[in-house]
């Protein structure tokens, strides 16, 4: 599962380009047109970088980044400004206002590739590992590969997928909804009751004759790998 970006661009052909590259590069792309519409989504659902214009119907570039910075949930989100304002006045103001890095057009998409790739590798390299592991379980995404203990395990599509978020995510706790939004996505109609079905396939994939399950299940919450955290949402059952 590749990290998300959100980008925020009103210009089509440029909003095109830039999913057809991000996408290309592995990475899981929503698109918005509108700051306003941008805003609304990222309180439902936080992308791991914003690609985000400056000139922006609805609300703009510039004050959308002044109100994520001034959220605790997205105070860290990195951001990357796209616009055709080159004077250096301009930039310090973009960066001033808590941009992580200011891209004038016409720009180089490597470049742009390569400037998302780093800001990732600082604020979120579990998005970027090849391998991902937590106690005695090891997942390989290259090789797609699952094994706890060294013991290999052989998941499903699914299951895989659900891991692998749980992986990126260790000690959060997620709601049967938030686990369709980022394992299925948000496009998709699923019955909540899935999640439980293959909640509980990869808890018998994982665990035959263990007593130690690593998948904590949340009363009144949801989910979380390993309950170290799960605690302080709710009493694990």
């Amino acid at each position: 599962m590749g990290a998300r970006i959100l980008v925020v661009e009103d210009e089509e052909a440029l909003t095109t380009l830039l999913r057809y590259n991000l996408e290309a590069d592995g990475y899981d792309v929503e698109t918005a047109a509108r700051g306003d519409d941008a805003d609304t989504r990222m309180k439902e659902r936080l992308p791991d970088l914003v690609v985000l214009d400056w000139m922006l119907p609805g609300l703009s570039g510039i004050e959308l980044c002044r109100r994520l910075r001034a959220r605790p949930d997205t105070k860290q989100l990195p951001i990357i400004m796209l616009t055709a304002r080159g004077e250096e006045s301009e930039r310090v103001r973009g960066l001033a206002t808590g941009a992580d890095d200011y891209i004038v057009k016409p720009f180089s998409v490597p470049e742009l590739l390569a400037r998302v790739k780093g800001l990732l590798r600082r604020a979120a390299p579990e998005r970027l590992a090849t391998v991902l592991s937590y106690g005695d379980l090891e997942l390989d995404r290259d090789k797609r590969r699952v094994a706890r203990s060294g013991r290999p395990i052989d998941l499903g599509p699914t299951e895989y997928r659900l891991l692998e978020f749980f992986l990126e995510h260790p000690g959060r706790v997620f709601s049967r909804e938030q686990l369709l939004d980022g394992v299925w996505g948000r496009d998709i109609y699923i019955d909540e009751r899935t999640v439980d079905v293959h909640i509980g396939r990869l808890r018998k994939l994982l665990n035959p004759g263990r007593e130690q399950d690593p998948i904590r299940t949340v009363r009144g919450a949801g989910y979380a790998l390993d309950d170290r955290f799960a605690k302080v949402e709710g009493s694990p059952s």
